[in-house]
């Protein structure tokens, strides 16, 4: 996949067909956008491309930083894994900022990406001020040489799914939620750091991560979470925080793995949370912080059984995989 950033100076190489969005997440609703270029590209032969910006444009019009359901390496990671020939993730500049959506068509879609085919979203606007939208591209489309396909929005018990809904369920540490709105679960994704080493000394191993700081995270707290990592798959417990029993200063993606030993420093881990167990909480003493981890343990453990045990009867001794992973 062709991975186009920091530079305004972009083209495509050959005719394409185009999906434009913030893509925040890869949601469901996203999929259904992203699903149909690949149709397209295949059928009839086109570069199949995405393009976004590389902020979510709220945090330059509110000067605040927007943290995100992906990163841009996350998601450029999944969206190579998909398939997609060629992301381009925009600078947000005032040049982009200010193009008007006429220009925007000429100068974007038609003279740099060679689009034929364009995919949105019905509710898609773009240009200044967002004063463009989906209708505005179908009229325009022959006029250009493209053709516009707009795409109703994805629903999930009569709501539509979006970036927002995704952010409700994670901010209320709803993970199995998350997960039904996704597509795949919801992972963080970084390389395993030295940590004071403290779970060894009550008998607890663990392996550490400092996330992203642009990466939205679920509630402070502790999750059941299925790890990959050195092409293994493991189940366990993360906290997720600042671990206030031991006062740590940042915060920390700390995993308990289980029936797991050896060196992983220096190797990337991939940790999806399954399911929120508890909050974050301050114990008196190390011991009764290990008496609550051997709990934790056992509830996650009795959780993963339960659920392997519900997808073996779904499907058998067949394979299971998430149609996504980072």
């Amino acid at each position: 996949m062709k991975y186009i950033n920091k530079t305004l100076d972009f083209r495509t190489g050959c005719d394409s067909v185009v999906t434009l969005g913030k893509f925040d997440g890869l949601h469901r609703g996203h999929m259904l956008l992203i699903n149909r270029i690949l149709e397209t590209g295949n059928r009839e032969n086109l570069e199949t491309v995405v393009f976004t910006f590389d902020i979510l444009p709220q945090s330059k019009v509110g000067h605040a930083v927007q943290r995100q359901l992906l990163t841009n390496e996350e998601r450029s990671r999944m969206l190579r894994k998909i398939g997609i020939d060629c992301l381009v993730e925009c600078p947000f500049v005032d040049e982009v900022m200010h193009m008007s959506p006429i220009k925007f068509i000429q100068e974007i879609l038609v003279e740099r990406l060679h689009a034929k085919r364009i995919v949105v979203g019905c509710d898609f606007r773009f240009g200044y001020q967002r004063e463009g939208n989906a209708k505005m591209l179908k009229e325009l489309g022959p006029v250009y040489g493209f053709e516009t396909e707009i795409i109703e929005k994805a629903t999930m018990d009569d709501r539509e799914i979006s970036s927002t809904w995704v952010k409700e369920a994670l901010k209320q540490g709803d993970m199995e939620l998350v997960s039904k709105l996704l597509g795949y679960h919801y992972t963080i994704r970084g390389e395993v750091v030295h940590g004071h080493a403290l779970g060894r000394t009550i008998g607890v191993p663990t392996i550490n991560q400092i996330p992203p700081k642009e990466k939205l995270l679920p509630p402070f707290g502790v999750y059941v979470s299925e790890v990959r990592i050195t092409g293994k798959r493991y189940f366990g417990i993360t906290n997720i925080g600042v671990k206030p029993t031991v006062l740590e200063n940042f915060t920390g993606v700390e995993t308990n793995l289980f029936d797991c030993e050896g060196d992983l420093y220096g190797q990337t881990a991939e940790v999806s949370l399954l399911k929120y167990l508890r909050p974050e909480t301050k114990f008196p003493s190390m011991e009764k912080l290990k008496m609550q981890l051997n709990l934790d343990e056992q509830e996650g453990r009795d959780y993963v059984r339960k659920k392997m045990e519900k997808k073996h009867l779904l499907y058998g001794n067949r394979p299971v995989y998430n149609k996504i992973s980072l």
